[in-house]
């Protein structure tokens, strides 16, 4: 079922022009919310999926995910550089996927390719009232 879900938002989030950029960062990425859905077998928790466009040197700042939310992450296109946690640096291509537990600290996200772009869909399982997907760390 939750295989299902994430194919349904995958398809949107190819098909759906994005909203603008909530991340202010040079050279960032385009961040928009494509679903949010309360889970009814589980009260207090809901569903928010989000795509992420990197563009040319594209690059999300360090940030660290809620103390609540599990994220799985598929990439759709392109290359993603990763780090969590000050493990090692991990490059993702299209079609594959990672996880990101509560709390994580998110170290590195860019674009890991010079050509195409790069997006990625987001699907984390997050208290109801969370409203941040990330909070910024300065270095």
């Amino acid at each position: 079922m939750f295989a299902r879900a994430l194919l349904i938002l995958a398809t949107a989030a190819v098909s759906t022009p994005s909203a603008p950029a909530q991340d202010t960062h040079k050279n960032s990425s385009n961040i928009s919310v494509v679903s949010d859905q309360p889970l009814p077998n589980v009260p207090g928790k809901t569903t928010r999926g989000f795509l992420v466009e990197y563009g040319p040197g594209g690059s999300s700042p360090a940030h660290i995910n809620p103390s609540s939310a599990f994220i799985y992450v598929m990439v759709l296109q392109g290359f993603i550089r990763s780090e969590l946690d000050d493990g090692p640096k991990k490059i993702s291509r299209a079609g594959g996927s990672f996880s990101e537990f509560p709390g994580d600290r998110h170290g590195v996200s860019a674009k890991a390719s010079t050509g195409e772009r790069a997006r990625l869909l987001g699907v984390s399982v997050v208290d109801a009232d969370e409203n941040n997907l990330v909070t910024n760390i300065r270095p």
